[in-house]
């Protein structure tokens, strides 16, 4: 594993999200949190978009078999709370095949399979009923939308207790950066603080309010 690659592993979405603000980069998935599996997951994306079921009925998941280990499967299904598009089956496949999580625009269910192979899935909830006849696969590799936020295949998905965030591949360096400067300063912080530090002078001394902020350098 790369240092960068630990690198990210090591900071939280929270971290990341402070450093997407401070570069003027939409990333935070609102309404899109952990159901179930590992707190914490990171992977590039490997895109998903279902529409509704027309006349040649497709299916809802055989692309499992081709989704590279270490990635997450990132399903646009328009955010509908009505049909699911990921169960057991999938999860097991999934985990078997060292797939990194799944995050769902939409809903998920058999959370029973989930839960007993801890595998990781985000998404608006879970709902017993099937999408099949209702929803299908449509396109894959493909920019899709979680809500608002716009995901192109390969860019990285990052997820824990707090939610998930996407970083656009083409801007990951300054993104990390900026994040492990925050992630540096934070700790600072806790530490000044935890030695009897006041802490509004803690924070003005690490520049937290700095690095909260947009940067005259983002986008």
């Amino acid at each position: 594993m790369s240092d960068e690659w630990q690198a990210w592993k090591g900071v939280s979405t929270c971290t990341v999200s402070d450093a997407l603000d401070r570069l003027r980069i939409a990333g935070q998935c609102l309404g899109i949190r952990l159901v179930h599996g590992s707190a914490a997951i990171v992977g590039r994306a490997m895109t998903v978009r279902m529409v509704p079921i027309g006349q040649a009925r497709g299916t809802v998941g055989d692309y499992i078999d081709d989704v590279p280990e270490g990635y997450v499967v990132v399903i646009d299904n328009g955010g509908r709370l009505d049909a699911t598009v990921w169960g057991d089956i999938l999860t097991a496949v999934a985990h078997r095949r060292g797939v990194a999580g799944t995050v769902i625009h939409g809903v998920c269910r058999d959370l029973s399979t989930s839960k007993e192979l801890n595998y990781p899935i985000f998404s608006r909830g879970n709902y017993m009923r099937t999408g099949k006849d209702r929803v299908q696969a449509e396109d894959f590799n493909v920019p899709i939308s979680l809500g608002e936020i716009r995901v192109e295949p390969g860019d990285l998905i990052v997820g824990d207790d707090d939610g998930v965030v996407v970083v656009p591949k083409q801007r990951e360096r300054e993104v990390l950066e900026n994040a492990l400067q925050v992630h540096a300063a934070e700790n600072r912080i806790r530490d000044a603080v935890a030695k009897g530090a006041r802490l509004d002078r803690a924070r003005r001394e690490f520049g937290y309010f700095d690095l909260q902020g947009a940067s005259e350098e983002g986008a």
